[in-house]
């Protein structure tokens, strides 16, 4: 445990908070919280999560941008859905990359749980890149990764970093039903 792991999950815990409440002002927080936590990671020997809050950064400001457009065209942030067609799409490919990460970290680092690793970082892309989309599907896919998260940063005794993912897993299912309820209230 660090002091700056504090620090990270802090950000973190605002930044999740601001999501699920569709605040813009989340991504000040994911994006000083994913440098943080891109250090922590890299200590660690988890380099897919490492690698993974590089893309959160760039994600962070393609997401800024997209929820920006959103309110300035409808004056909020609105929440859409996937196709059915489309959630199994994305199913398949989380699958598929998984395997591919894990086997790359697997084969080419000394990556700790290589492929429990991926499996975080493949979920939490794939969520991440639903939410810069405002997709409700995205919550889903949190709620999973962090459940894998626990798990994992429990068995690399990040304990400070397991303990905010059982909060961020809370964060998870009250945005999933603050979404939902956002998504009902919108006429279709």
């Amino acid at each position: 445990m660090s002091p700056i792991e504090g620090v990270a999950a802090v950000l973190v815990l605002i930044n999740v908070w601001l999501v699920a409440r569709r605040s813009i002002w989340n991504y000040a927080f994911g994006i000083a919280g994913v440098v943080i936590y891109g250090w922590v990671f890299f200590h660690a020997k988890l380099y897919s999560d490492m690698l993974l809050q590089v893309f959160f950064l760039v994600l962070n400001i393609y997401g800024l941008v997209q929820w920006r457009r959103s309110q300035a065209e409808t004056g909020e942030v609105v929440v859409e859905r996937l196709g059915i067609g489309r959630r199994f799409v994305w199913a398949a490919g989380i699958i598929v990359a998984v395997a591919m990460w894990g086997w790359l970290m697997d084969t080419y680092t000394d990556a700790a749980l290589p492929y429990w690793d991926a499996s975080v970082a493949m979920t939490s892309v794939a969520a991440q890149m639903l939410m810069a989309w405002r997709k409700l599907e995205n919550w889903w896919l949190w709620i999973a990764a962090n459940i894998l998260s626990i798990g994992l940063y429990a068995a690399k005794s990040l304990w400070i970093t397991m303990g905010l993912y059982v909060l961020l897993l809370g964060l998870a299912i009250w945005g999933l039903a603050r979404w939902r309820a956002a998504r009902q209230v919108r006429p279709a």
